[in-house]
């Protein structure tokens, strides 16, 4: 029984340990894009303008003749900073108002319920084109915006964890002893709900690098010149029939990301049950 449980297993850490390996390289590229890009970002090559992939533009050229593959990698500075401070934004609030909730139970836990229905309630995307364009995009507002608007799922999951924790032996005993309720949930609640918030973290970052292509494409998210994963696709749809690089490789770019993040959160949402 326990081989076979460890031969169920195996695959998905393997899955998990590529997705992390690409996600690190990714990371570590995108912060190294000024020495180890091709080209300047910004640098024209109007000689072979909309050039197509090619020995000395690998991922083609756009319609100034900036190389793709360094633009690329300088998006991703952008898209992965997007969504990595976003989703830690959305863990920092989210843990807070679910063990808040959680614990304190009564009519705190049912005001800040309601009020995470409510959210829950408003269509995301619609409400941060309105207020991006509304208070102008930029890179801060656009975590900012992504982290707020997208707390509610982590809210909820924790929630339901600090219950669970809060009804233990060991939370009893160190209340029958006269500990505060501050201490018994920063040494004791807290920790238990680490792997849960991991996994609503982990999955965050892949919902945050969405919705900010999806904001930089209807062209109220990062604006040139500045690269973003985005911002490169909506440049590129007006040519997809011509040009299909243009639009193919950041695409693929934030497909490979985000299916990496999923894969990750799968892993450690498996690996927490275990443990359990």
């Amino acid at each position: 029984m326990n081989d076979r449980r460890v031969e169920t297993r195996r695959p998905p850490r393997r899955k998990a340990t590529a997705a992390a390996l690409v996600l690190g390289s990714l990371v570590v590229v995108a912060a190294l894009a000024p020495f180890v890009a091709p080209y300047g970002v910004d640098v024209l090559d109007l000689a072979h303008r909309r050039g197509a992939p090619s020995a000395t533009h690998w991922f083609g050229t756009d319609e100034l003749g900036r190389d793709l593959l360094t633009r690329i990698l300088f998006g991703a500075r952008i898209s992965l900073a997007v969504g990595l401070v976003s989703a830690a934004v959305s863990a920092a609030i989210g843990v807070t108002i679910g063990a808040l909730a959680g614990y304190a139970g009564r009519w705190l836990d049912d005001a800040l319920m309601r009020f995470t229905d409510a959210m829950l309630s408003v269509p995301r995307l619609p409400l941060l084109m309105i207020t991006t364009a509304i208070l102008g995009p930029s890179v801060p507002l656009l975590i900012v915006l992504v982290g707020v608007a997208g707390w509610m799922e982590t809210a909820r999951v924790v929630r339901a964890q600090v219950q669970s924790i809060k009804a233990r032996d060991f939370v009893t005993a160190a209340r029958a002893i006269g500990t505060t309720s501050p201490r018994i949930v920063l040494r004791h609640v807290l920790p238990g709900v680490t792997a849960t918030a991991a996994v609503a973290t982990t999955l965050a970052v892949g919902r945050g690098i969405l919705l900010e292509s999806t904001l930089s494409f209807f062209g109220v998210g990062v604006q040139p010149p500045t690269a973003s994963w985005g911002n490169m696709l909506y440049q590129a749809q007006t040519t997809m029939s011509t040009e299909p690089w243009l639009g193919v490789f950041p695409g693929a770019f934030i497909f490979l990301t985000v299916l990496c993040c999923n894969v990750l959160g799968d892993a450690l949402a498996e690996g927490a049950m275990v443990r359990e």
